[in-house]
């Protein structure tokens, strides 16, 4: 079975060195008529011309060479228009959108004649590998349940050297799939066919990047089901977040793309959906009749009436744990992770600080956005909304959530975003902390001080200063995973839904006779 697990692990490496071998494979040269197929009727007049002239009859050996030959001419031409305040000339795509769709039909490269061939050594070798190496863990691990399994003495998941690697290729990932897509062209063309087969549209970094995000958590979903195998709680769990990205973030969006209906993400949440109140998205569902009303219709209840409601009933477990992406990738991907959260008071007070803060980032823009359409007044206080999302986009929808929120699992645990920045987790976590029924009940009694509860704690809460004194655990962060619960040796943890009246309580327990008590609560 050892044998087996380092076959996968070799192919995986290999399928990962290939994946990220792409990027440097093939010849790129642009004709006349593929720049005035992709071109706008704005581009062209103000580019055409010149951009046939500069890159026609030249090859390239690279995206990075034609996409910095484009992106320069595009931004040059642009800073012009500007300084002239020719402003009906000016173009406002990103220098790289305006590049990506260039660069991909320029690609002459054996990876879009032998599309297939480079998937199956690529990505599809990656993920067999992947698979192949969990797969034997059924027959090595012969106990039930999570345990500390050595991971303090693991480079991939303490902070070493292999963690630290796999920390920089998650962050080199993200830093060119949000802002140098046009370098990454190679990558988008290997899944053309099975976006041209869901949405009868060529792919875009953003397919690519649903279609990795959905195929990572599948895979790591596998090591999930067998880790908490006896588990039926965390079995659930885990098919419900996989069920929720497959379906409703990846394929039921595309489907109503090939529809010729608005693309929606069913399950995600303003704030979380930072743009969903943006001139663009509203004019688009309006446009579109009376499905589009539904899915605004949709999007408003769903963070006026919905959230309050389950978060009321179940706390935060039933988005966080259950349905959000975000939260799913960081319990499958992210889960070698969880230990490294810090659990120090100080960091409690920074996350409570910057959430809320993104929170209240979230709400400004919207507002401004929403005062915007309806008055048609583009500045509110002498600011530009556009700049505001623009703002909010770049630190929060990228740098924040992909760069941080991702790259830093391996540095500082998997749910970096969920815990610091994730605006939805600000909202929900408030209602939970103050009016829910969810809480996490203790038996002090039983408790031995072992710390695996608070070692295995994603969200950075010291479960175990609450269970030694037998304090109900009442936190705005819980996500309500019930990993703590699942690793306590003794049975001292417990996930409940009661009264919310009887939820927080300050007292240590109490022993007497052969009760446990809180207060007037058995425990």
């Amino acid at each position: 079975m050892k044998a087996l697990k380092l076959v996968g692990l070799v192919m995986f490496l290999v399928g990962l060195f290939a994946f990220s071998g792409l990027l440097f494979v093939g010849d790129f040269q642009l004709t006349s008529s593929e720049v005035n197929a992709i071109l706008s009727p704005k581009e062209k007049a103000n580019l055409g011309e010149e951009l046939i002239a500069l890159t026609s009859n030249k090859t390239y050996g690279s995206a990075f060479g034609l996409a910095n030959q484009l992106t320069d001419l595009y931004t040059a031409t642009n800073n012009n228009l500007k300084t002239q305040q020719n402003w009906d000339g000016v173009m406002w795509k990103s220098a790289q959108d305006f590049a990506f769709p260039l660069v991909k039909a320029a690609s002459k490269s054996s990876v879009k004649t032998s599309t297939s061939i480079w998937f199956l050594l690529s990505i599809f070798l990656a993920v067999f590998g992947g698979l192949l190496y969990q797969l034997p863990q059924k027959w090595l691990d012969k106990s039930l349940g999570i345990k500390n399994n050595g991971i303090y003495f693991n480079s991939a998941t303490n902070r070493g050297l292999i963690g630290i690697l796999l920390g920089i290729f998650l962050i080199a990932f993200y830093i060119l799939l949000y802002w140098f897509p046009a370098y990454i062209v190679n990558w988008v063309i290997l899944v053309d066919p099975l976006s041209m087969a869901l949405s009868s549209n060529p792919a875009s970094q953003w397919f690519l990047y649903g279609f990795l995000y959905t195929v990572v958590m599948l895979v790591m979903g596998v090591r999930m089901f067998l880790k908490y195998r006896g588990n039926k709680y965390q079995q659930i769990r885990t098919g419900s977040v996989l069920f929720f990205q497959t379906a409703f973030a990846f394929l039921i969006p595309e489907i109503l793309v090939r529809l010729n209906q608005p693309y929606m993400d069913f399950k995600n949440i303003w704030p979380l959906d930072y743009d969903f109140f943006f001139q663009w998205n509203l004019d688009q569902l309006i446009a579109s009749g009376g499905i589009g009303v539904f899915m605004l219709v949709w999007g408003i209840v769903l963070f006026v009436v919905t959230v309050p409601l389950f978060t009321y009933l179940y706390g935060k477990r039933w988005y966080c744990s259950w349905v959000c992406g975000c939260g799913g990738l960081a319990e499958t991907l992210g889960d070698p992770f969880r230990q490294l959260s810090s659990k120090k008071l100080g960091a409690w007070k920074v996350e409570r600080i910057v959430v809320h803060s993104v929170l209240v980032f979230a709400v400004v823009m919207t507002l401004a956005t929403l005062y915007g359409y309806f008055t048609g007044n583009m500045h509110v206080l002498g600011v530009e909304t556009y700049q505001i999302q623009k703002t909010y986009g770049f630190l929060i929808g990228s740098a924040f959530a992909g760069v941080v929120g991702t790259g830093f699992y391996p540095l500082m645990g998997n749910r970096v975003w969920c815990r610091f920045g994730c605006p939805l987790a600000a909202y929900i976590g408030l209602i939970q902390r103050f009016k829910s029924r969810f809480r996490i009940t203790t038996n002090g009694g039983q408790c031995i001080s072992c710390g695996n509860c608070s070692t295995y704690c994603e969200m950075g809460i010291d479960v175990r200063w609450y269970a030694q004194r037998g304090q109900n655990i009442v936190r705005s962060s819980c996500v309500g995973c019930g990993v703590c619960s699942a690793v306590c040796p003794r049975g001292v943890l417990k996930l409940e839904n009661g009264p919310d009246k009887q939820r927080i309580n300050e007292n240590p327990i109490l022993i007497g006779g052969h009760e446990a008590k809180l207060n007037n609560e058995v425990v």
